[in-house]
């Protein structure tokens, strides 16, 4: 939000009852504009100096408005005064960080999860043993069958092909391969009986 001069005016001139004291020169309430516009000017290339360094620089123009609003407006409270205008421009800057940083801060605390609720599962290093044992425990009972037992029962287990499509490859019956399939897994079942 940009005021113009008549706006900032009327923000900052006293509202002074008869017989109130006049407030000294030097104070931002001294009711001319003026006096913030010098402010401005004095100080906005320190303040968005130090906004440039703590913040991401496309904030540090927004911040350095902000205060400067702000300062308007507490400026412009009725029977407010402002002895030292610097340092409460300052107190402000640092306020605004402050929140900035606290409101960063809680929304990253909502995205945390406590250790005791994360589903995190280590890898199951029995159930992988026992997976291994039982892999190499059909490899063993695979190499004990024929090649042309084992290269059927492949072809269909783990390639996928249908009965049809082994019998018309390896040139045999689908009864043929029926006969090798029911012999491999057999010979598979009684060694995985075994165990």
């Amino acid at each position: 939000m940009r005021l113009i001069p008549d706006e900032m005016e009327a923000l900052l001139t006293p509202r002074l009852a008869e017989g109130d004291p006049i407030p000294p020169d030097d104070r931002l309430a001294a009711g001319s504009v003026l006096a913030l516009e010098d402010l401005y000017h004095s100080q906005k290339p320190r303040l968005l100096r130090y906004f440039t360094r703590r913040t991401d620089g496309q904030e540090a123009g927004d911040l350095l408005q902000e205060s400067f609003s702000r300062l308007a407006g507490t400026a412009a409270e009725p029977g407010k005064v402002i002895e030292e205008p610097e340092a409460y421009l300052n107190r402000i800057a640092t306020n605004l960080l402050r929140n900035r940083a606290k409101s960063a801060l809680q929304r990253s605390l909502g995205h945390h999860i406590p250790v005791e609720e994360a589903n995190l599962r280590a890898p199951d290093l029995v159930a992988a043993l026992e997976a291994r044992d039982l892999l190499n425990r059909i490899q063993s009972a695979l190499l004990k069958l024929s090649p042309r037992t084992r290269d059927i029962f492949l072809a269909h287990r783990v390639d996928g092909l249908s009965y049809r499509e082994i019998a018309t490859s390896m040139g045999l019956s689908v009864k043929g391969v029926e006969w090798h399939m029911t012999k491999a897994i057999a010979h598979v079942d009684r060694v995985m009986r075994r165990r």
